[in-house]
């Protein structure tokens, strides 16, 4: 089995999974907004997520010789240590959960507040009991200062999400775009009939959308018409509610790794071995595709937030776009192994400073959605303000990690 023995190498790989789950919510993102159905990308997420985790498993897994205190994955498979693989599993399916959430909270709050408000969660909540459980591996003196940093960004970019939100509703208010909306919220527009038969064959939103400069009242409505979950209209409290409930999902599946791969519970036989991370992992993402599998097949046919039905038969056709739905989850599995390979050697709560993702996905939602694109002063230097702090708390969480002895 591979072990990492340094603390350069624990922050390398976490420094990857941050790039990495900053980058896949983007993805799909962008593919909700192109207007595939939520149901058809998770599923192809799912598969190529538990890939991932299996190719992890084969190799880092396999490499090196295998130690009774730190089998290699094949040998582990066979022994009793049912206890620490029902916590995995446990992290695993609140993961899942939280996923699941989060792709319908990013079209309802968009993608920068969502990663803020839920990985804000991960480290008040989730950071703290892995600093207990870790036997406080990680510096105390510095951590928590880099978790009040971490809420510093939250305040701010709660305080981005208000002023870009009445940026957006003054854009819209002023707007002369033969688009207008509803006493609903939703889309009216003379060209009603038109561009419903345009969209029936695809044309029509893509026209739409790249004719519109973004950050405009037009391009705001025009991606309206063509993304596959509907948001005008909806109230405030919908997508915040969806946003805190994955952020307490998030904030329990690390501290569940935790327990599987250390336990601290003590719930194991004498002398069965700890769950190597990369066993741990395997089952993991296990349980977490079962319940992306299961979820989603349900929601084909008994779909949530206004989307269309589907059907099974209709989403294996379905190949718009597919290609990066595989991509995201091999972004989200790859992310999620590297972070717990690097709380293994580094402790969990150092590892938790990938909840800082919110910094990268920021800059996709700049780079590809034109977030905050022509917004007011007040925006602008609110951005800067928690683009900092963000980049002063991921630094401070990484400076506190301790080393975990695997001797």
């Amino acid at each position: 089995m591979y072990v990492i023995e340094d603390k350069g190498g624990a922050i390398a790989l976490m420094l990857a999974s941050l790039i990495f789950l900053g980058t896949w919510p983007a993805v799909l993102t962008l593919l909700e907004r192109r207007g595939r159905l939520p149901q058809h990308t998770y599923l192809d997420y799912s598969i190529t997520n538990l890939l991932a985790a299996v190719l992890i498993a084969l190799t880092f897994g396999q490499l090196g010789e295998s130690k009774p205190s730190m089998p290699n994955f094949f040998t582990q498979l066979s022994q009793d240590n049912w206890p620490s693989v029902l916590f995995a599993m446990a992290g695993g399916v609140v993961l899942s959960i939280g996923n699941l959430s989060t792709q319908y909270a990013w079209a309802y709050v968009g993608l920068s507040v969502t990663e803020v408000i839920s990985s804000s969660m991960v480290v008040v909540i989730g950071t703290t009991l892995n600093y207990f459980l870790d036997n406080r591996i990680n510096r105390a003196e510095i951590l928590f200062p880099g978790v009040g940093c971490f809420l510093v960004a939250v305040i701010l970019g709660s305080a981005v999400h208000a002023s870009n939100a009445a940026d957006n509703e003054e854009k819209l208010n002023g707007s002369t775009n033969i688009y207008k909306l509803g006493e609903n919220g939703s889309v009216d527009s003379s060209k009603e009939k038109d561009a419903a038969k345009d969209l029936e064959n695809g044309a029509s939103a893509a026209k739409y959308v790249d004719k519109a400069e973004a950050g405009t009242a037009e391009y705001l409505i025009e991606l309206e018409e063509r993304r596959s979950i509907k948001v005008f209209g909806s109230s405030t409290f919908i997508g915040l509610g969806i946003v805190f409930f994955s952020g307490v999902c998030f904030s329990l599946f690390s501290p569940a790794f935790n327990l599987a791969t250390n336990d601290q519970w003590h719930t194991l036989k004498e002398g069965v071995p700890h769950l190597v991370v990369y066993t741990a992992f395997f089952y993991f993402s296990i349980s977490c595709f079962v319940i992306g599998i299961g979820l989603n097949i349900l929601f084909l046919y008994r779909p949530m937030a206004g989307v269309p039905k589907s059907s099974f038969k209709a989403y294996l056709n379905d190949w718009e776009g597919r290609q990066w739905a595989l991509l995201a989850g091999f972004l989200c599995g790859f992310g999620n192994g590297f972070q717990f390979m690097g709380g293994q050697a580094a402790g969990y709560a150092a590892a938790d400073a990938v909840q800082a993702l919110p910094l990268v996905s920021t800059f996709w939602g700049i780079l590809l959605f034109g977030e905050y694109r022509k917004s007011s002063r007040k925006t602008y230097i609110l951005l800067g303000f928690m683009l900092f702090m963000f980049i002063v708390a991921v630094a401070v969480l990484m400076a506190s990690s301790g080393h975990r002895s695997t001797k």
